[in-house]
């Protein structure tokens, strides 16, 4: 019984001694940036979520529509028909 406990308690310094030094990791590096082209996507993305909102609540959808193909669709007419 008392090794359970001793073994859990060293588990649990470990965890959080881990947890500590993956933080300090993480503050240290600076966040990188978006790439013009990822800004680029998620305006995108942004545009063809307020359309398929609107669609959906105007009832311009069919029943059977998903948001993958349509935002496939609209990403593609958004980008100019280019190949997505």
């Amino acid at each position: 019984m008392m090794n359970r406990v001793v073994s859990f308690a060293v588990a649990a310094a470990m965890a959080l001694s881990m947890a500590g030094a993956a933080e300090a990791a993480a503050e240290m590096k600076p966040k990188k940036q978006p790439t013009a082209a990822q800004m680029a996507a998620r305006e995108r993305m942004s545009k063809c979520s307020a359309e398929w909102k609107e669609a959906k609540s105007g009832g311009k959808l069919a029943k059977d529509a998903k948001w993958p193909k349509f935002w496939s669709e609209c990403n593609m007419r958004l980008k100019g028909g280019m190949k997505a």
